[in-house]
C-alpha cells in the first residue's frame, strides 16, 4: 500500500507541476522578454546619446574612433599541402 501511495503522489505532483507551468509559462515569458527589451533599449539609447555628441563636430574635422589591430601572422604554422580532386 506504501508504494502505491507513493508513486500516486509522484503521479500527482508531476501532473500538478506540468498543469500550473502551462498555466504561468506565458506570463514568464512575457515578463523575461520584457525585461531582455529594457535592457537592449537601454544600450541602444546609450548609444544613440553617444552618436549624438558627435555629430555637433564641425565640418572637416577628422576623429578616429578605433585604431585597427595590426595582424601578426605566425610563420611556424604548419606545411602546406596541395590536394587534387579524384573524379
Amino acid at each position: 500500500m506504501g508504494l502505491l501511495r507513493t508513486i500516486l503522489i509522484i503521479a500527482l505532483v508531476y501532473y500538478g507541476i506540468k498543469i500550473l507551468s502551462r498555466i504561468f509559462a506565458p506570463f514568464l515569458v512575457k515578463y523575461a522578454a520584457k525585461k531582455a527589451e529594457e535592457r537592449f533599449g537601454g544600450q541602444f539609447g546609450n548609444f544613440q546619446n553617444t552618436n549624438r555628441r558627435e555629430n555637433v563636430k564641425k565640418e572637416g574635422e577628422v576623429t578616429i574612433d578605433k585604431i585597427p589591430n595590426r595582424k601578426t601572422s605566425n610563420k611556424e604554422v604548419g606545411d602546406y599541402v596541395d590536394f587534387e580532386e579524384i573524379d
